[in-house]
């Protein structure tokens, strides 16, 4: 949809983490892995937003892989 829209970023929030309490370290998994595997010649930059400190750790470390 994104790249029918011709966006060029997209912010990919961590959701679902916090009151809902999906794991933290999974989340960051499953996301991380579907950008990487992602492929587009429209859209430029995705932007994980993290909400805490912990999170953030967790993208970074994910994100070194």
């Amino acid at each position: 949809m994104a790249e029918s829209l011709d966006v060029k970023t997209i912010a990919f929030p961590n959701i679902s983490t916090g009151i809902y309490r999906f794991p933290k370290e999974l989340a960051g998994k499953i996301a991380v892995n579907e950008v990487k595997k992602f492929s587009s010649d429209v859209i430029e930059k995705i932007i994980f937003v993290c909400f805490d400190d912990e999170n953030e750790e967790i993208y970074k470390k994910l994100l070194e892989e």
